[in-house]
């Protein structure tokens, strides 16, 4: 992996290009996953986590987009997670919701990011206790290496909800007792970068 330069302060408008080019290619990595592999998370949807000084926390985790609004999105997942008790079905619909047209328009998402994790999770209390970190996004030949705060979502948060019930439908055995952590990017401080090769 090519090490992107971490002293560089970008602009306001090269900010903004840089958050909507990472959330169209998050739409177009996440589309192309749904569609031909399974919805299984992909390398881009699983970076690398490190503190801000270059500690090494997890080698990867897995990360959401969601909806700047997701109230539709979220009664859709909770209606495909209700309607039938068989793990199998409710991952078939929620596959087909999200090979249709859901990631289609980059700019209904976020750029905020999500991530569940068990309720005591080692790296989710660092994380919350650092409230910071570097998230590095590698597939293909794109990288972003993107600072970012971190803070703990509470469950009536609408990206809470999004994330949950999305994390649901994919994992029949989701712990009982769970985290939603939001990782929200610092664009001025962050990188876009040519790495090697990797699927």
């Amino acid at each position: 992996m090519i090490e992107p330069p971490h002293n560089v302060v970008l602009t306001r408008i090269a900010s903004n290009a840089l958050r909507a080019e990472f959330v169209g290619w998050q739409c177009r990595i996440r589309q192309l996953a749904a569609r031909e592999q399974g919805g299984r998370p992909s390398a881009g949807m699983r970076p690398r986590v490190t503190t801000p000084q270059g500690e090494l926390l997890a080698d990867g985790i897995v990360t959401l987009i969601v909806e700047l609004a997701p109230q539709e999105s979220i009664q859709q997942f909770r209606f495909e997670y209700l309607k039938t008790q068989d793990p199998l079905e409710r991952y078939e619909r929620v596959l087909r919701f999200l090979q249709a047209g859901y990631f289609q328009e980059p700019k209904r998402f976020s750029d905020v990011l999500t991530a569940l994790f068990g309720h005591d999770s080692a790296l989710c209390s660092r994380l919350l206790a650092a409230e910071r970190c570097v998230l590095d996004f590698e597939q293909y030949t794109q990288g972003y290496s993107i600072p970012c705060g971190v803070a703990r979502l509470p469950v009536a948060h609408p990206y809470y909800q999004a994330t949950y019930w999305h994390n649901r439908l994919f994992n029949p055995n989701l712990p009982g007792e769970i985290e939603v952590l939001s990782f929200t990017p610092d664009w001025a401080h962050a990188a876009s970068f040519r790495g090697e090769s990797h699927s």
